[in-house]
């Protein structure tokens, strides 16, 4: 995979979806932080349909806190992991209050410094609430960039080294997003769509199930 076509298979990308946007509801960036932190090993429709009850009731780290543990379960009860989820969630509120009045922290270090916050929900919290071009590994992206060759790597963190190294800095802002929905509706795991991908020609990927158009 060369400089050109990764150029040309991120222009296509945004040619095809040129706002790309988190398919996560949230409208502050802790109801960010708190959506991703509940999509771990759980789909976003699933984090969707229980936010939709929760932030109405618990719009802030306040009101979420307030709630605790036990009244949080309720609301999130459907979510994979819900109880591990729900302590990180409570525990995380306290510390925003207590180390940052309330608001959700704009750096890596103090995004990771919260329980339950890992690199991935840092870099998702980074680029979709605030604008920083970082790119988040997922096992959609994961996939996408080792199976078309734009970015391969044996784990997450060397796939992420690799996007965030040879992605075109014009590209890099919403370069989570193109891949993560190309993951997800077009280059799926088990039935990888080849006759609806705008970028066949350009994957290296030996098994497509269609020929490159």
């Amino acid at each position: 995979m060369n400089d050109q076509k990764r150029h040309a298979i991120y222009e296509r990308l945004q040619s095809a979806n040129p706002a790309p946007k988190t398919e996560l509801d949230y409208q502050t960036p802790f109801q960010l932080l708190v959506a991703v932190m509940l999509s771990a090993q759980a789909t976003d429709v699933s984090v969707n349909k229980a936010t939709r009850q929760l932030f109405p009731v618990a719009p802030t780290p306040e009101s979420l806190l307030a709630l605790g543990e036990a009244g949080l379960t309720p609301y999130i009860k459907s979510i994979g992991l819900y109880r591990v989820k729900a302590r990180n969630l409570i525990a995380t509120c306290r510390l925003l209050l207590e180390r940052h009045a309330g608001e959700t922290p704009k750096t890596r270090a103090e995004l990771e410094a919260l329980p339950g916050v890992g690199r991935k929900t840092a870099n998702v919290v980074l680029n979709t609430a605030f604008g920083q071009p970082t790119i988040a590994v997922d096992t959609h992206i994961f996939r996408v960039a080792n199976r078309t060759g734009l970015a391969p790597g044996k784990d997450v963190r060397a796939v992420e080294d690799r996007l965030t190294q040879t992605t075109p800095p014009a590209y890099r802002q919403n370069a989570h997003h193109w891949l993560i929905l190309h993951g997800r509706y077009v280059c799926k795991a088990r039935k990888p769509d080849c006759a609806a991908c705008v970028i066949a020609d350009l994957c290296a990927w030996p098994q497509k199930t269609v020929a490159a158009h």
